[in-house]
């Protein structure tokens, strides 16, 4: 039995696929499944079966996971005092970010971390800001980057790094790209493609119309900002985007409002935290020339 096998059997049964858990371990569906089976064999139950294009966890897989995410994150303190003695910055970390935080922001960033302390195998996942928020309560990522949530958990650490103004915007032929002086009532006849409810940006913005009394007509909801951002080029509706993202496809809408989401950085203080941990949030908190 090895450490491999409980990342591949978690992985599974956060993806609930072995393809998909593949392409996230960067190994091939065949070692995924090889490793599923040693622990099948070790603890003498069948963990997955086949459900159309997927696998379905069984009861005892999912009696497991929690026992073993809970070993996991032990395993991770250990490793973490022990780099702590050793007083070198090593090891694996394991962080989340948005992807538009990943795209936009955290590029020249990264580059300079992995540079300056090349012993550290830099772990980078792409989830929602919504997911690595949770991710990092449960401890499976010690480091996010995300959009600030509009009211934090007094249980995490967050540190604004950037202000995203948030702007309004259309095709540059929709009938609201041609007027001034618009008003929240205005968009209510026009469909709007905004991401799940559930996202902080969404969140922002519906405040804000719920100030005026009044409820937009949301026809399509679609979670990528640079998927939303084609769909509002070709004429589908208007939406409210990064301002970083508007480009000569979309207009950005005359209305006398200021939007902003605050994106930066979370981690749970009351987890031990890696030295590769610190050395990125004391890197991050140092601004750029």
């Amino acid at each position: 039995m090895n450490l491999a096998a409980f990342e591949a059997f978690v992985k599974v049964m956060e993806t609930g696929s072995i393809s998909l858990a593949a392409d996230q371990l960067f190994i091939t569906q065949p070692a995924v499944t090889k490793r599923i089976h040693s622990l099948e064999e070790y603890f003498g139950v069948k963990l997955f079966e086949s459900a159309g294009r997927g696998v379905q966890a069984t009861h005892a897989a999912h009696s497991l996971l929690p026992k073993v995410k809970n070993w996991l994150n032990e395993l991770g303190d250990i490793h973490h005092t022990l780099s702590h003695q050793q007083g070198q910055v090593q090891g694996k970390l394991k962080v989340g970010t948005s992807h538009h935080i990943g795209l936009h922001h955290l590029p020249s960033h990264l580059a300079t971390y992995v540079q300056d302390f090349p012993n550290v195998t830099l772990d980078v996942h792409f989830v929602d800001s919504e997911q690595a928020h949770e991710q990092v309560i449960a401890g499976d990522l010690e480091l996010a980057f995300l959009t600030l949530p509009p009211v934090g958990d007094e249980r995490l650490n967050y540190v604004t790094i950037w202000n995203d103004p948030l702007v309004f915007v259309a095709a540059p032929f929709h009938p609201l790209a041609q007027r001034k002086n618009l008003k929240l009532e205005d968009l209510l006849a026009y469909a709007s493609l905004l991401p799940s409810s559930q996202t902080y940006t969404t969140q922002i913005t519906l405040a804000e119309f719920e100030k005026q009394g009044v409820k937009p007509k949301v026809t399509m909801s679609n979670n990528p900002l640079e998927s939303i951002r084609m769909l509002v080029s070709i004429g589908l509706g208007w939406s409210v985007l990064p301002k970083t993202l508007v480009n000569q496809e979309l207009q950005q809408l005359d209305i006398n409002l200021e939007m902003s989401r605050q994106l930066g950085m979370v981690w749970h203080p009351g987890r031990t935290q890696s030295k590769a941990a610190k050395a990125l949030v004391e890197l991050m908190s140092i601004p750029k020339l």
